[in-house]
């Protein structure tokens, strides 16, 4: 686990590697092995000159053991077991002989606060390379001494960027902000640098250690930063509406660690993560986007056959928004891509889309003009649908029309490769009806992207019934090779995330039919977790689109002898769609969107909808109506959640949690949709959701088997 050598000028090199696991990470092993090296780093101090700390796997550390925290709810455990790694950290800082940090590859939590306890961090310059206390995205904070010691180093609101937003940066930026002293071309010269530093210093301290530090920017009892400090708070609830514990929890242990002894900040920073790690909202994001998202990302969702998706060529159908965000994931990632529009002119638009992001990237200097020039060549823009020959894969990406939708798909796969695939991104209309106008259904799969493609980070996978398991692993392999995470669902109306997410913003249009102030309903949902309230939501995807889906969707079931469920939503929808307030791009909906302004909330809504009395003086009442309000947002998309997995959409609990998260910002607090219902307890839910039932009708009936598995005491 540490390698322990001293070479003929008494210096020690510890070499990390843990023979267990890929990377190294600090877990009950470490731990023991840590103790022991520093017992006989204490035993042997009067022969050292001094410590390179430094590690044998491709990165230096990767941070703690997550799947091995997540296991314990122990509040004593954790933190005694925050102190212990403290304490041998404290003894490198504290024993005065110069101790270096080697560090060979990406260094992140716990992996950077081992540096943090070294007198001198040098870095090998590698882009690739990630430093940082990331801690935050899994509603933690830095148990290993990470904030007391970065406060002490860079100062109070430095650090506090790098605290609360879980900033991961290159060695170069690392060095700019003062976190790193020194870089490396490379492995050798690494070593041979953190040796000369050695020899060059017979010993060391840290700079808080030093008689006269003063803290970087000053305590919190200096006047600039006490102005900051009560603002502070504010802020950071107003952005997290106190949904996320971590932020505060680091503000506090960051603020009240700089007013006190670095020992005393020591036992305050472990207190607080004693408080978040035995935490339902740590708890939630560590299953979601830690186990979760590992075992999407690790292909569970993927058959298992011996096939690879290489994909040389690649056709996009479609030059509109989607279209051409798609051939810009597609470029970036390498590979050739054909833009096809009905025009050259509508073709040359779409392209200039992918100009402009890498203008943008350029100008930011994220990416050199060269390599800017390289993605932009490997895009096609044309009209004709002959330069679609031998493409390996084609996506359509053209309006919701069923009729449109198979007349491309007949033209382009004439041309394409004959075994490649053809994928539609359609939103809501099923794939298996879809397919009946190709040639080849077993290669014909649904590729759900989600606006705009370019940052959103999830592609739903729909099979249709025909799609063969091959077509279903290139097509994972594809969404893998643009960096995406796929999700897989098998085929219906609406699939897996429309279905769920128009829960959501109809809801939102039931709560303002009923007479709810908008300000208030838009409040709730931000209150909820959601990015975005349901009413601004609606407006960016627009009535009109909801208004055509409700209408295919109706035709298409009355051709089976179903009626389309009553909404009171769609009421709401009517009245707007009647005065041409379709939306935001229509320049009009729930929102006035003033050129060149601020958008705000339509004051015609309260003379059109609005009923409720919302005398905001009664405080007591308004709580009631928002928590209700908030129930019946989350609680409706839990529901058809559960649905979506009784009747097979779903394939896993995994793809249900991550997809509601990354598609439509389902509360990242809970975990996801289904990680909801297990945070508020199966059988408190079940009741919740039955009261709702009564109260708003058939669309909160709680499934049978929800019901089923409260009374078990089982769990997703």
């Amino acid at each position: 686990m540490i390698n322990y050598s001293k070479d003929a000028d008494n210096i020690v090199t510890l070499t990390l590697d843990n023979p267990d696991k890929s990377a190294n990470v600090v877990n009950l092993k470490f731990g023991a092995a840590f103790k022991a090296t520093i017992e006989r780093l204490q035993q042997e101090k009067d022969t050292i000159r001094g410590i390179i700390i430094t590690s044998a796997k491709e990165t230096f550390f990767a941070g703690a053991d997550i799947d091995e925290m997540f296991a314990v709810n122990d509040a004593k455990y954790f933190f005694e077991r925050s102190l212990e790694l403290k304490a041998g950290l404290r003894y490198l800082e504290t024993q005065g002989k110069p101790v270096v940090a080697a560090i060979n590859g990406t260094a992140l939590g716990a992996g950077f606060e081992i540096p943090l306890a070294c007198h001198r961090r040098i870095a090998i310059d590698n882009p690739k390379t990630q430093i940082g206390l990331p801690e935050v995205t899994l509603g933690l904070l830095p148990g290993g001494g990470g904030v007391t010691r970065m406060v002490r180093l860079i100062g109070l609101q430095p650090s506090l960027q790098y605290l609360t937003e879980g900033k991961k940066v290159s060695p170069q930026q690392a060095l700019s902000d003062g976190l790193i002293h020194e870089l490396a071309k490379d492995k050798e010269e690494l070593l041979a640098k953190a040796k000369a530093w050695v020899l060059e210093n017979k010993t060391a301290k840290a700079p808080w250690d030093t008689d006269g530090y003063k803290m970087p920017g000053g305590t919190p009892l200096t006047p600039k930063v006490a102005q900051m400090l009560p603002v502070a708070p504010a802020m950071l609830a107003k952005k997290t509406y106190n949904n996320y514990p971590a932020p505060l929890a680091i503000m506090s242990a960051a603020v009240e660690g700089a007013m006190v002894d670095f020992e005393t900040a020591a036992r305050i920073e472990s207190r607080y993560f004693t408080q978040l790690a035995t935490g339902k909202v740590a708890k939630n994001m560590i299953k979601v986007f830690w186990k979760q998202l590992n075992a999407i990302n690790a292909g569970n969702s993927r058959p298992k056959i011996d096939v690879k998706g290489n994909f040389k060529k690649v056709g996009v159908l479609g030059a509109g928004m989607m279209g051409s965000a798609i051939s810009y994931c597609s470029a970036i990632s390498g590979i050739e891509t054909v833009l096809k529009d009905v025009t050259q002119e509508g073709a040359d638009k779409g392209k200039s889309y992918s100009e402009n992001i890498l203008k943008k990237r350029v100008s930011k200097g994220k990416m050199t003009k060269e390599k800017a020039d390289d993605v932009l060549s490997k895009i096609k823009a044309t009209a004709s649908a002959t330069d679609l020959k031998d493409c390996d894969l084609i996506i359509e990406a053209v309006f919701e029309n069923r009729e449109l939708k198979a007349s491309v798909t007949k033209e382009a796969e004439a041309q394409m490769n004959p075994t490649g695939v053809f994928a539609s991104n359609t939103s809501t209309l099923p794939i298996s009806g879809l397919s009946k106008a190709s040639s080849r259904p077993a290669n014909f799969i649904g590729l759900h992207f989600f606006s705009p493609a370019d940052k959103m980070p999830l592609v739903e996978i729909i099979v249709g019934k025909d799609t063969s398991d091959e077509t279903l692993a290139r097509a994972f392999d594809f969404v893998k090779a643009i960096k995406k995470t796929p999700i897989v669902v098998n085929d219906s109306r609406g699939f897996y995330t429309s279905r769920v997410f128009a829960t959501y913003v109809l809801e939102g249009m039931a709560l303002l039919n009923e007479g709810y102030n908008a300000r208030s309903i838009e409040a709730a949902g931000l209150q909820a977790g959601m990015p975005v309230g349901p009413l601004a939501l609606t407006d960016e995807v627009s009535l009109s689109l909801l208004a055509h889906i409700r209408q295919q969707t109706a035709e298409d079931l009355k051709a089976e002898g179903i009626e389309v469920p009553k909404h009171s939503a769609y009421n709401v929808a009517e009245k707007m769609l009647e005065l041409k307030r379709a939306g935001k791009a229509a320049g009009a909906g729930f929102y006035e969107y003033p050129q060149g302004g601020k958008k705000h909330l339509w004051s015609g809504l309260k003379n059109l909808f609005e009923k409720k009395n919302t005398n905001h003086d009664d405080v007591e009442r308004m709580k009631v109506e928002e928590k209700e309000m908030i129930d019946r947002m989350l609680f409706i998309q839990c529901v058809e959640t559960v649905r979506c997995l009784d009747e097979k959409v779903l394939r896993s609990v995994e793809d249900a949690n991550i997809g509601s998260i990354f598609g439509w910002g389902f509360a990242p607090f809970k975990g996801g949709t289904l990680q909801f219902i297990n945070d508020y307890g199966g059988k408190e839910f079940v009741d919740r959701g039955k009261e709702l039932h009564a109260k708003y009708g058939e669309r909160f009936a709680v499934p049978e088997s929800l019901v089923k598995m409260a009374a078990e005491g089982k769990e997703f």
